[in-house]
């Protein structure tokens, strides 16, 4: 290389490192403003999680899923930030290739993770409107037991045999759901017949007695009695008492002491809860008797 070549190289680099001087120089104000920004939206970003935090914080008292909602809004704002900045500072093809970048991963993850993301969003939803809470008995289709944590992708219920059951929250928010804790009391409907020899009214009056003075039964609540058919062998008839423990294990305990209260009071009132009767009839056409067809 001659000395007009580097001389050259020499010029061609001055100018190149001028040119990006006299930029710089010229961005100055566009980059002090951008920081600006910057420094702006920052602090926006802060006072809007300290915003969303107070108000999922009255409505919803799961805090795992309220931190990830506060950290969302403040990423998005701190993004709406970096865009305007970068706005400001000219790089209109840098902003344009970010949004693009940002659509494709956003689709792609879109189809990808078309179950996460609806269980996600249920469990968003099954968090504000909070039709469930740790603690509760509940029931799912054929899964009965208590809520034991409500997490961003499933909730877990622990059954009463002893069995973690982890269910989608989509599942939880789009199938029929039974909250047994929701009023904090429940009804046990009691099923039972009686002979058709046995007085109806003093019926009713022995049996609303026994279950009203039976343990845990509430005495708030009026007792319901209705006769329901004509069985077989018996008048049967439901009787329905709203009873104080909610878990399964109080309601089952209620439910028996009831049965035996029941049992007890029909025994002192000579009250009978007779057996299956079957006729049997020995004829081809009926209405013959066993001795008969012995006989022939």
């Amino acid at each position: 290389m001659n000395e007009f070549d580097i001389q050259k190289a020499y010029k061609l680099i001055s100018e190149k490192l001028i040119h990006w001087m006299e930029d710089f120089v010229a961005m100055l104000p566009n980059m002090a403003m951008a920081v600006v920004v910057l420094v702006a939206f920052y602090f926006l970003a802060r006072l809007a999680k300290k915003g969303v935090s107070k108000m999922l914080g009255s409505v919803s008292g799961n805090i795992s899923l309220n931190h990830l909602i506060e950290n969302i809004i403040y990423f998005i704002v701190i993004s709406i930030g970096c865009f305007v900045a970068l706005d400001i500072l000219e790089l209109e093809k840098t902003v344009t290739s970010l949004l693009a970048g940002v659509g494709v991963i956003g689709l792609a993850l879109g189809f990808a993770f078309q179950d996460t993301a609806a269980n996600f969003v249920s469990g968003i939803f099954l968090a504000v409107k909070s039709p469930i809470d740790s603690g509760d008995v509940v029931q799912l289709g054929d899964v009965m037991g208590v809520v034991s944590k409500i997490n961003l992708r499933a909730t877990e219920i622990h059954t009463f045999q002893g069995t973690l059951v982890v269910i989608p929250n989509k599942d939880v928010f789009q199938n029929p759901l039974y909250n047994f804790s929701h009023s904090g009391k429940r009804r046990v409907d009691l099923s039972c017949g009686i002979s058709y020899g046995d007085d109806l009214e003093k019926v009713k009056a022995v049996t609303e007695k026994a279950i009203k003075s039976t343990d845990g039964v509430l005495s708030s609540e009026p007792i319901k009695f209705f006769y329901t058919g004509f069985g077989d062998s018996s008048i049967n008839f439901i009787i329905c008492a709203w009873i104080e423990q909610i878990d399964q294990g109080g309601f089952l305990e209620t439910q028996s002491n009831m049965i035996m209260s029941l049992k007890a009071a029909f025994d002192e009132n000579d009250i009978m809860i007779p057996f299956p009767i079957r006729t049997l009839d020995f004829g081809i056409k009926g209405g013959e008797k066993l001795k008969s067809m012995l006989n022939d």
